[in-house]
């Protein structure tokens, strides 16, 4: 876990978003979209140093949940209860999970929903931009560690690898980066990011 100087994004981001927005959707624009699951969730893809030195906050499960045990993720969660907004979600699960809050975030637009096969949720990630790294809260029920990664670095330990999940060997989308291993539905997300600001905008 990293920590430097608190920064709220009033101080610079609004000056800076404009551009990243034009590469992300729109909230409403994402929410609409068709995905495999049946189970609402929603995470956000918390982002720090833009547009210097960026880069994304990720967190590492503990490792004896039931369910996704020492993966890492983007903080998130399914929907509390079907009238609540997916960014609402994201956005009280970053403040649970990290205690990120809300004043702390400008959300600056969404990426496509992704399905996930086994669990079948369907998630809906946000991303928003949170100034420059800060000493966080994790909460100890979920996270282990939290992670903080460059998006240079994140580019450099993208590979296509051999995975071998309950038995069965796949080939899949991956990230490494000082032996933490990114993959599922975070690299799947994470791809798509990447992939948009990556991506010359008229």
């Amino acid at each position: 876990m990293v920590g430097r100087r608190r920064h709220g994004p009033g101080d610079h981001l609004s000056e800076v978003s404009d551009s990243l927005r034009t590469a992300l959707l729109s909230p409403e624009q994402a929410e609409v979209m068709e995905a495999h699951g049946q189970t609402e969730a929603a995470v956000l893809v918390p982002v720090f140093g833009y547009p210097e030195s960026p880069g994304i906050v990720f967190t590492e499960r503990r490792h004896d949940l039931r369910r996704h045990a020492g993966e890492i993720s983007f903080p998130g969660g399914r929907r509390d209860h079907p009238d609540e907004p997916l960014l609402e979600t994201a956005l009280r699960e970053a403040e649970e999970e990290i205690g990120l809050t809300r004043d702390e975030v400008e959300v600056v637009g969404a990426l496509p929903p992704i399905g996930t096969f086994v669990t079948g949720f369907k998630v809906h990630p946000f991303v928003g931009l949170i100034g420059d790294l800060r000493d966080f809260d994790p909460s100890p029920d979920e996270v282990e560690t939290i992670l903080a990664f460059e998006l240079d670095r994140l580019r450099e330990g993208f590979g296509m690898r051999r995975l071998v999940r309950r038995g069965v060997p796949i080939r899949t989308p991956t990230y490494v980066v000082d032996g933490h291993l990114i993959w599922g539905a975070t690299a799947r997300i994470l791809g798509e990011f990447l992939k948009r600001l990556d991506t010359p905008r008229p």
